[in-house]
This record gives structure tokens, C-alpha cells and sequence, in this order.
């Protein structure tokens, strides 16, 4: 049973996430937990009466009993079953309570909130999201994205990193659907080092029973750039990163602007938080 949390601020592109969801894992036994969390900041609730926070709490509820009753109406899958769960905290501290309570193995949420601006390449949730949760995977949807069966998926690498366990998400979401894995790597050198080429051997060892190839683009714009023209050539269907320090997701939700890094997110983009070494 794979259990899998849904961060909802009650906006469309959260339901437009979930549906993504519950259609990728279509054929798989899955829990899916809404999760609300209704903090505010701190100067807005000092000025809140206890009867106030009382109300906004069960406002939220209603509005989880309603999301949770339109998902089991909308998706009469029999393998498929639904929970809720309201927060206090805030959303990425309820988030990392979630996945310590519930066994949680991976996060879907949509990358703009209800007040995400078309020039924004993802919101502060979802940055946050990234930078903060350490202990499980993050499937971002970008707003009104349609849900495609996944036949190409992007990993891009510098090789610079011995990766292990850290492929199994990767492996995993390739199993669903018999998935090409796109290994990318751009050239940022004439030659591989001896660990490079290490990396790489080993890469091949781990993914020897999932389809998938190489490709090597010559380094010739900024890689974010780079990896928007691979995704365009191949009909790139998701997008997988492992992050870890001082890596391209870094540099990307350092400047969420389209404008600043000329990147934009759309097609999901699949996000492994890198293993302690």
C-alpha cells in the first residue's frame, strides 16, 4: 500500500495535483491524505480570539470533508482510499509530522498556490517544501497540467555524485508505466575524471533492468536553459533531480523567477531528497 500526502490550500491547481495523482498511480493500492494547514503569521494571530482560531479550524475541516467526499465521488478506483488531516503548524513542519506518523513515501502538490502569479515559477510553499522536507520524495505539478502517461523521463547528472538508494524513486516511477529514463549530462569538460567515469559505470549497473540512454548536450547556455531544450527535443514527460548541496535544484528555487533563470516548470518535476553520505 503506498501511501501518499496531498497538500491542499483548498486552491484549484492543489485539486489539479491531486487528480494527477490519483491517475498516475491508477493501478496501484494507494492512501491519499489531504493535508491543510491553517497557521497564520504571527503578527495576524496575535490579533485573533481563541473563538476566531476555533472557527477558522473548523472551517478548514468542512472544507477537507467536501475535498475528501469530491475525491471519492470523482475517482471510483477500488484501490484507492482517502484520509484527512488538518494542521496547526505550518505546512512544511506538518508535512515532515505527516510522514513521521503515517509512513508517508512520497508528496504531491501543485507548484503555485491560490494566489500564484503566471511569472512565478513555483511559490513560496513549494520552495519551502523542497528546502525543508529531507525525508521523502516531492512530485510537483505545475498549475492545469493534464495528466499524460509518463513514456519519457529526464534525470539529468554531472556524474559528479555516486548515487545507491537514492535511484529507487526514480526506479519506481519508471516501473509504473515501463518509463525511458533519459540520463542527461552536459559537458561541462573535455573528459570525464576517474570518478566521473566511476559514476557512470555504476549508474549503468543500477539501471541495467529499466529501459533507458544517454545523452550528452554540449554546454552551451546555462543549464537550466539546457535541460528546457532537452525536455522540448525528447517530449520529456517528467523531470527527476536528486537534491542535495550545491545542486542545479539549488540554484533554481534561489531565483523562482522566470525571468531571473529562464526556466519554467511545465511538466511535473520530480524532486528525491539526497541520502545522508
Amino acid at each position: 500500500m503506498k501511501k501518499i500526502l496531498l497538500p491542499t490550500d483548498f486552491s484549484d491547481n492543489a485539486w489539479c495535483a491531486a487528480v494527477y495523482a490519483l491517475k498516475l498511480y491508477e493501478k496501484e493500492d494507494c492512501t491519499f491524505y489531504f493535508l491543510h494547514s491553517y497557521k497564520m503569521k504571527v503578527s495576524a494571530m496575535s490579533n485573533l480570539s481563541n473563538k476566531l482560531l476555533r472557527s477558522m479550524a473548523d472551517n478548514a475541516m468542512q472544507e477537507l470533508l467536501e475535498l475528501k467526499d469530491m475525491a471519492e465521488r470523482s475517482n471510483n478506483n477500488l484501490n484507492h482510499s482517502f484520509e484527512i488531516l488538518l494542521s496547526a503548524d505550518t505546512m512544511d513542519n506538518a508535512i515532515d509530522m505527516a510522514i513521521s506518523n503515517y509512513n508517508i513515501d512520497l508528496i504531491v502538490m501543485g507548484t503555485k498556490g491560490a494566489t500564484g502569479a503566471k511569472e512565478i515559477f513555483m511559490g513560496s510553499n513549494a520552495v519551502n517544501i523542497i528546502k525543508k522536507v529531507k525525508a521523502c520524495p516531492i512530485l510537483l505539478i505545475p498549475n492545469e497540467c493534464d495528466f499524460e502517461m509518463p513514456k519519457q523521463i529526464a534525470f539529468p547528472t554531472d556524474f559528479n555524485r555516486f548515487y545507491g538508494e537514492e535511484l529507487l524513486p526514480l526506479k519506481n516511477l519508471s516501473k509504473l508505466y515501463n518509463s525511458k529514463i533519459r540520463i542527461l549530462h552536459i559537458n561541462e569538460e573535455k573528459n570525464l575524471s576517474h570518478q566521473q567515469d566511476y559514476n557512470l559505470a555504476m549508474l549503468k549497473v543500477y539501471l541495467e533492468d529499466y529501459p533507458h540512454s544517454f545523452h550528452w548536450m554540449p554546454d552551451y547556455t546555462k543549464k537550466e536553459n539546457a535541460i528546457k531544450d532537452f525536455i522540448e527535443e525528447l517530449n520529456i514527460d517528467i523531470l527527476v533531480m536528486i537534491n542535495y548541496e550545491h545542486s542545479l535544484i539549488e540554484s533554481i528555487i534561489k531565483e523562482p523567477v522566470i525571468k531571473n533563470i529562464g526556466f519554467h516548470a511545465t511538466i511535473p518535476f520530480f524532486v528525491i531528497p539526497a541520502s545522508a553520505q
